[in-house]
């Protein structure tokens, strides 16, 4: 891919536009000169293109190598993308951006073992790290791993008692895979005020010794906002810390062509809004971001909702939008904490047999008319199908009050045959994640000793949500999945039922778009929006699955400036 800078004289354009096969420049044909043109490729969408003009930032002109030479001038910078694929940036609706790529909670990382005591191999060895910080902030148990310690023979030590004998004078928090569980030992819990008499916040679970009611040192879901909110505030250079998190994470969405992103979840307590402000303020943005401060569960409504007044914005000609928020519903299956509508076959919790609720059901719509009067829409955590149903019921009160602006719900892992018309009706944008558990190959064996077989075969009703109409978007929730959408892409098409390769980019880009409610600025290529654009070596529309996963990605431009470019 040849690049050729503003500032060309009229020679070296003239000559620039005679080696292109696109005559001779002498004057500009029409009154709108472009910034850039990228010429020589293949365009999503417009089987007859060739090039595209931009200029302040938006595509001015798609065609021709000939007709697009009437936007060029001596200050044109020129990009010859030598046959390759101009594609709309994709759009990521559901990523964990700040923290999927930061130093804070990775000083022990568990993800790569699977057994307890190869946890405690990794935990003994985070040990010896230099380090600033007196907590130690790991990541990646898998919950029925660390319940099954008993299988160690070694006297039964609990989780709890094992950290406390590799620890006993720091305070540790480990984060399980998907984040909703918390491994901590005996002087973390002490910081948190947390005993085993404590009752647990709303949304959240402590595990206890059944025979002893001691705790196991497990606090699933919301058990561990407030342990997690001290060790995060109390790490040192906290400031510099979330700034560089923030900044890798972007980095990588920019180096896979993600060009928005719907935020996962802002943990506004932890100055992560500040830190988006800061970047913002250094021009160091490389997509646009829809941030979504997290509705803490149990907390003063009137403090978080005046937060969220103050910080609104709608302006979709800014890279920062901040309109919606994230609330959850429920948990995850494997912790037993997703809202169900029949008890688990097995769930962890044994005096809560169909799951928690992070909001009571009730409360619901209370906060979207309370959020809706200051400006916000809600996207919403539902993965077992009452906590689907009760997202509903909800959106379905705004909806009865003549209230339009977007609603979306992510996860879904589990939804109602009688909701799943639900979400066109109401107009619900249906989020799904394709890229864990084998999905590809509709492979829920995991989920079997939770749900049974008939429940665990039904999990992520992609297809059939498609098929109503309802706007439905792919997302990566990185670092959770790959955050490449090609990955997703194609898993989506290998699925049974598959989506063809259209409506699968369609989910990452246009689909997206207007999940964020950004469909009028980018999201396709389209005269007159942004140049947000993701340019792939070859034509994904006529690849197989693993040929779509496994191509390169050359360029991202972000309103037409080049935030990535691959080496040669």
């Amino acid at each position: 891919m040849k690049k050729y800078p503003f500032n060309a004289t009229q020679l070296a354009a003239t000559a620039l536009f005679t080696s292109l096969g696109l005559g001779s420049l002498t004057a500009c044909a029409t009154e709108e000169v472009a910034d850039t043109l990228l010429t020589n490729g293949q365009i999503y969408g417009y089987p007859q293109a060739s090039s595209l003009a931009i200029s302040d930032g938006k595509i001015v002109h798609i065609g021709s190598n000939s007709t697009t030479m009437d936007y060029v001038g001596t200050q044109t910078r020129v990009i010859d993308l030598e046959g390759a694929y101009v594609m709309p940036g994709f759009i990521d609706n559901h990523n964990h951006v700040f923290e999927a790529a930061g130093d804070i909670g990775s000083d022990c990382l568990l993800d790569k073992v699977n057994s307890l005591a190869g946890y405690i191999t990794e935990l003994k060895a985070c040990g010896n790290q230099d380090t600033d910080s007196e907590w130690l902030l790991g990541y990646g148990h898998e919950l029925d791993v660390l319940l099954d310690y008993q299988s160690l023979g070694n006297g039964e030590q609990t989780p709890l008692e094992i950290l406390d004998s590799l620890y006993p004078d720091r305070p540790v928090a480990i984060m399980e895979q998907t984040s909703h569980s918390m491994w901590v030992n005996s002087i973390a819990l002490a910081r948190a005020g947390i005993t085993a008499k404590s009752t647990a916040p709303q949304g959240g679970k402590y595990l206890k010794e059944p025979h002893t009611g001691k705790l196991l040192g497990v606090l699933l879901d919301t058990a561990g906002d407030e342990l997690m909110e001290l060790a995060w505030n109390a790490q040192p250079n906290r400031a510099k810390a979330n700034y560089q998190s923030l900044i890798n994470g972007l980095d990588e969405a920019a180096k896979h062509g993600i060009t928005a992103i719907g935020d996962g979840r802002l943990y506004w307590q932890r100055g992560w809004y500040e830190t988006w402000q800061q970047v913002a303020k250094d021009n160091a943005l490389t997509a646009r971001v829809s941030l979504r401060p997290w509705v803490y569960p149990g907390q003063d409504a009137q403090k978080q909702l005046a937060f969220f007044k103050r910080i609104q914005t709608d302006d979709t000609n800014e890279l920062l939008l901040v309109n919606q928020v994230k609330i959850y519903t429920d948990g995850i299956i494997n912790n037993g904490t997703a809202r169900v509508l029949s008890p688990y076959v097995y769930s962890p919790l044994t005096d809560s047999p169909l799951g928690v609720d992070y909001i009571p059901a009730g409360e619901l719509s209370t906060w979207l008319v309370k959020l809706n009067n200051l400006g916000f829409g809600a996207h919403i955590h539902a993965i077992g199908d009452a906590g689907v149903r009760n997202g509903l019921d909800a959106i379905e009160v705004m909806r009865k009050q003549g209230v339009t602006r977007p609603y979306g719900m992510t996860h879904l892992e589990m939804v109602a045959d009688t909701d799943i018309p639900r979400f066109a009706a109401l107009k619900v944008d249906a989020d799904f994640q394709v890229g864990n558990h084998d999905i590809a190959t509709g492979d829920h064996d995991w989920a079997i000793p939770y749900l049974g077989k008939q429940r665990a075969k039904a999990l992520l009703p992609v297809q059939a949500i498609w098929q109503t109409g309802a706007n439905t978007t792919l997302s990566s929730d990185w670092n959770v999945n790959d955050i490449n959408p090609l990955v997703g892409i194609s898993s989506a098409i290998k699925m049974p039922g598959p989506l063809d390769i259209n409506s699968a980019i369609d989910a990452y880009t246009i689909n997206a778009a207007k999940a964020l409610g950004l469909e009028k600025v980018t999201g396709s290529i389209t005269l007159g929006k942004f140049a947000d654009l993701a340019i792939l070596e070859g034509d994904i529309t006529k690849m197989t699955p693993a040929e779509i996963a496994n191509t390169q990605l050359l360029m991202t431009l972000l309103e037409g400036e080049v935030v990535f470019e691959a080496q040669e």
